[in-house]
């Protein structure tokens, strides 16, 4: 026998489950699995009123509220496409985004009514604009409106190869890319997570990582299929992270590297207070061993680093812990965790391939593109046909990562393809020099980009924030540099920022910093 593989069954087994357990906390609103699922069956009912069929898409603009957790179960059972969108984009972003996604039903949180007013002229085929808060005229008010409606809606059937969602990328160099990513995608991935980073009833999830950000690297439902609570934070600072941690006893949290740049520079005295032996998975972007190394020594809290993008669901590689990596010292065993590690065991084949598709050497210094192919990668781009083929082609999923393996077989990106630092004949890896340089105690952030430079072709260039309370030189820095790298390798100029632009996922934006001038100060 077989039957579907689809999300929606870790919402039928947790439902007759664990009826009765603590599902949901999104400030003072706290309810049982049984509640949820019966204001998640309301919706549905609602949507299908409002005309929602399969097939049909749904758009939201929401932060980490219990509404925006509720489309993920609501929208799809009815065989509707989810589309979340990230809601730090602006007002034209979400014209084009939803009108590339062709969304018939809109729903912002209260934050983004005014932007999403701003451009109704130019989404005409939208038929509902729904408020989940902050209700107001010419908009339905999605809490009156579950109150309403019935808890019977049509179930129809859905195939484990239907779209389940529409997940924009960030579009950092051309339009976002609509990845659809099927019932299936998303079921093998919360399996895969379960299996190499286990959870139990007992666990209470914060949420820190964006939801919409790769349907919130799948939590949305892994925390469901285990039965434990999902705890809403609609603005992911230190502060409010450390109060909830407190507050809500949290075990476990999901964080992009630069979240986890922020918990680790968090005053001395929330850090102090930090419960100790948290669960930490991070991926989004290399993280620093700098930074791991700060956060497990200094907080007690246990780092999993995993890799992906939104087109493989996300996750098709773990850092896994081996026994020997105990017995290291903390700076080496985080130079292991930073690693993107190895194939998890539902994602599929991973190999790391030179310019003529062969597989590198396992010798942890040659270099070659990510490819993978599996259950997880995505059925392709929302109607982008050039941009799906270019991307799924010879049978695998070309990532556009640059990285190595060792010869334990962990891989490790060195760089994104495009950001490669040619220098004078040499190839440069700006993650290496980023990594090098954020272990000098006055460095919060850095990125290195390739600017134009008149002997070498182009140089490295060093982008920092200081830590606050802290000054440094740009001389100081590049000999710091220095003293771990070969010199050419070391920042030719660094440029000192208050802040660095980043997406809306924590992603540094280079193409930004390379249209910087050098040397200036802001």
């Amino acid at each position: 026998m077989e039957i579907p593989l689809t999300p929606l069954e870790f919402a039928r087994r947790a439902n007759r489950l664990y009826p009765e357990r603590e599902a949901v906390v999104d400030g003072p609103v706290r309810l049982t699995y049984s509640q949820f699922f019966e204001r998640c069956s309301r919706w549905s009912s609602a949507l299908q009123r409002l005309g929602v069929s399969h097939g049909d898409r749904v758009a939201y603009i929401a932060p980490n509220t219990l509404a925006q957790l509720e489309s993920f179960y609501a929208v799809p059972q009815i065989g509707a496409v989810l589309v979340p969108i990230n809601y730090r984009l602006n007002s034209d972003d979400f014209a084009y985004l939803i009108n590339h996604s062709g969304a018939r039903i809109v729903c912002v949180h209260s934050d983004y009514l005014d932007a999403v007013d701003s451009i109704r002229p130019q989404v005409p085929n939208v038929e509902a604009f729904v408020a989940l808060e902050g209700a107001r005229t010419g908009w339905l008010d999605y809490e009156s409106t579950i109150g309403e409606a019935s808890q019977d809606f049509e179930r129809p059937t859905i195939a484990e190869s239907d779209l389940l969602t529409i997940n924009y990328t960030s579009g950092t160099t051309s339009r976002p890319k609509g990845v659809m990513i099927t019932h299936r995608n998303a079921y093998v991935n919360v399996i895969g997570t379960l299996i190499h980073h286990p959870m139990t009833q007992a666990d209470r999830y914060l949420w820190t990582l964006p939801m919409f950000h790769a349907n919130g690297w799948t939590f949305v439902w892994t925390v469901t299929a285990i039965g434990a609570a999902h705890v809403c934070l609609r603005k992911a600072e230190p502060v409010a992270i450390f109060e909830k941690i407190r507050q809500e006893s949290i075990s476990m949290l999901c964080a992009a590297p630069t979240v986890l740049i922020g918990i680790a520079n968090a005053p001395a005295a929330l850090k102090h207070e930090a419960r100790r032996g948290l669960r930490v998975m991070t991926a989004g972007a290399p993280p620093a061993a700098a930074t791991i190394q700060r956060i497990e020594v200094e907080l007690g809290w246990i780092i999993t680093h995993m890799y992906g993008l939104t087109e493989t669901s996300p996750c098709i590689t773990i850092c896994e812990p081996r026994p020997a990596h105990e017995r290291l010292a903390p700076e080496d065993r985080a130079l292991i965790k930073a690693r993107q590690g190895v194939e998890l065991i539902t994602s599929g084949e991973l190999l790391i391939v030179d310019q003529a598709g062969k597989e590198v050497p396992h010798d942890g210094v040659t270099s070659g593109e990510i490819v993978v192919r599996g259950n997880a990668v995505m059925q392709g781009y929302y109607r982008d046909p050039i941009a799906t083929e270019e991307a799924l082609r010879d049978g695998w999923f070309h990532t556009g990562d640059v990285a190595v393996v060792h010869p334990d077989g962990y891989a490790e990106i060195t760089d994104r393809a495009k950001d490669v630092i040619i220098c004078g004949g040499e190839n440069i890896s700006s993650i290496e020099v980023e990594g090098v340089l954020l272990r000098h105690p006055a460095v919060q952030e850095v990125a290195i980009v390739g600017l134009q430079h008149d002997y070498w072709g182009e140089a490295p260039h060093a982008f920092v924030v200081l830590r606050a309370g802290t000054t440094a030189t740009e001389d100081e820095l590049r000999q710091f540099a220095r003293t771990y790298l070969a010199h050419f390798k070391a920042p030719q100029g660094i440029t000192f920022l208050a802040d660095l632009p980043k997406t809306a996922t924590g992603k540094v934006q280079k193409y930004v910093l390379r249209g910087k001038p050098a040397g200036l100060k802001q």
